[in-house]
């Protein structure tokens, strides 16, 4: 993972003076986008553009197309190339691509790009930040003095994907991921001062209310706060987008000021043909190829406190498992290929988790048996998986619909669960059957439908069961708190 300095912005741990409560996921297999209709023309030579994004797909798929932040008109584009960000304000002759890459999915990237093509100086006409600093380009097209091009024209706008001259967006280059605090400043070129600032305490670039600027007659403020209108416009100009298949359920809780653990997408396990490919904010994971087992862990890892996660059962008797995985042995790459809680090998414990086929959980190979009210069960299709790990005991475990496996009375307090090691781990699932999706719920976002809307004590997550007393979702306010 490529770690730059002061640019990871993995969420405020300290209490900032702003507050982002929500994002937008979008999501590249599902054509989601924001767009403007055919938009009155604003300053074609002086504009800024400001969002933060979260990435939940690298290098995307399929392989060699671009993801787009934005794009208006057949030439004017603001995307990543895999992993770099290139800007094109005119075809072919002014195209600058960044240095450096920016491919970390458990930061949130403050990215700022102000274009004034009025600057006497050619490199002072299009500049980018990255959580506060400037970054530099790898090529100098720049834009000529004065220039203008279909940026701020009237052709439709587009934030996740790349101008389309049917007006149906490009789905290819769909972006994958998460938005939050989306700005245009029509005939500003402003700095990354006017939207975010140093957090005092500990150096990391955070927020800052953007309400109060001069956003110009063509300028936007998204802050995705109402679910039933994604796109509804929050500068007081009434330039709302329109959604493309974009619905309330896509409004999420992963913010800049409290970032979610979601799955790594830096860690993929393939054996052979097996893999996985992650999707819906890496909330999902769709298992591809043939059967094998395969499977992830989290971009967050755990050493102390008690932590909960959610997951609803796609397939019956789906050969899943959903528990936790030791940080040692996934960097030396062992076991992971096999199952959670296979045998030990070479000093390294293999994670503890709970299987659906078996209804048990499994440690160092050995099944536990799970029960519900004294019963043996069975988990089909619709059951929600809650998992419960305990870093300060070291215990994992699993319940089924509200009711926790081998308890007196089906509460958290009186259940038997099963022993991890005393190491930091990582929430971790892995699955067998080729061609399955399964879906998981950190509390940031979630493909689930969830009808009762729990939190934690501390009001974050959004569970369909309330998490256990004294358990949390995993974000980095709580580990703030307890991690």
């Amino acid at each position: 993972m490529e770690v730059l300095q002061r640019t990871a912005n993995r969420g405020s741990i300290s209490t900032g003076p702003y507050e982002v409560d929500n994002s937008i996921k979008l999501e590249h297999d599902n054509n989601e986008w924001l767009y403007r209709d055919a938009p009155t023309a604003g300053n074609r030579k002086t504009f800024t553009i400001s969002l933060w994004l979260k990435r939940a797909v690298l290098g995307h798929t399929p392989a060699g197309t671009d993801e787009y932040l934005a794009g208006q008109g057949s030439n004017a584009r603001f995307h990543f190339a895999g992993d770099t960000l290139r800007f094109m304000f005119e075809s072919g002759s002014t195209e600058l691509e960044s240095s450096r890459k920016y491919r970390d999915p458990s930061a949130w990237y403050h990215i700022v790009l102000a274009v004034d093509t009025t600057q006497g100086t050619a490199a002072n006409r299009v500049k980018f930040y990255v959580n506060g600093e400037q970054q530099s380009w790898s090529n100098t097209k720049y834009p000529s003095l004065n220039q203008e091009s279909d940026w701020m024209n009237t052709n439709d706008l587009y934030i996740g994907t790349k101008w389309a001259s049917n007006s149906a967006g490009e789905g290819a280059n769909d972006l994958g991921g998460y938005l939050a605090e989306v700005v245009l400043l029509d005939g500003t070129a402003a700095s990354p001062t006017s939207f975010g600032e140093f957090d005092s305490d500990s150096g990391i670039w955070i927020p800052i209310d953007v309400s109060g600027l001069t956003f110009g007659s063509q300028g936007f403020y998204l802050n995705f706060a109402t679910a039933g209108d994604l796109g509804d416009d929050k500068s007081g100009n009434g330039n709302d987008l329109t959604e493309n298949n974009l619905a309330a359920a896509d409004q999420a809780t992963d913010t800049p000021t409290n970032n979610f653990a979601t799955w790594n997408v830096l860690d993929i396990t393939r054996t052979n043909t097996q893999g996985v490919d992650m999707v819906e904010g890496a909330m999902s994971i769709k298992h591809r190829g043939s059967n094998g087992w395969t499977g992830t862990c989290s971009n967050i890892a755990i050493s102390k406190g008690k932590w909960y996660w959610e997951a609803e059962v796609r397939v019956t008797n789906g050969a899943s498992m959903w528990g936790a995985y030791p940080v040692a042995t996934r960097q030396a790459n062992v076991f992971f290929d096999i199952y959670i809680g296979a045998s030990e090998s070479d000093g390294y414990d293999s994670g503890a988790a709970f299987y659906d086929n078996d209804d048990a959980y499994y440690h160092d190979n050995t099944a536990t048996a799970c029960t519900i009210s004294g019963s043996t069960f069975n988990t089909v299709t619709g059951d929600v998986i809650m998992i419960a790990v305990d870093m300060d005991n070291n215990k994992l475990y699993a319940g089924v619909n509200g009711n926790w496996c081998n308890s007196s009375d089906n509460t958290l307090p009186n259940a038997t669960g099963i022993t991890l090691s005393d190491e930091p781990h990582y929430l971790a699932a892995a699955t067998y059957t080729a061609n399955t999706t399964n879906s998981y719920n950190f509390g940031g976002f979630t493909t689930d439908t969830i009808s009762s809307a729990a939190s934690d004590a501390n009001g974050y997550g959004t569970f369909e069961y309330a998490p256990p007393t004294g358990y949390y979702a995993l974000c980095t306010k709580n580990l703030a708190e307890y991690g």
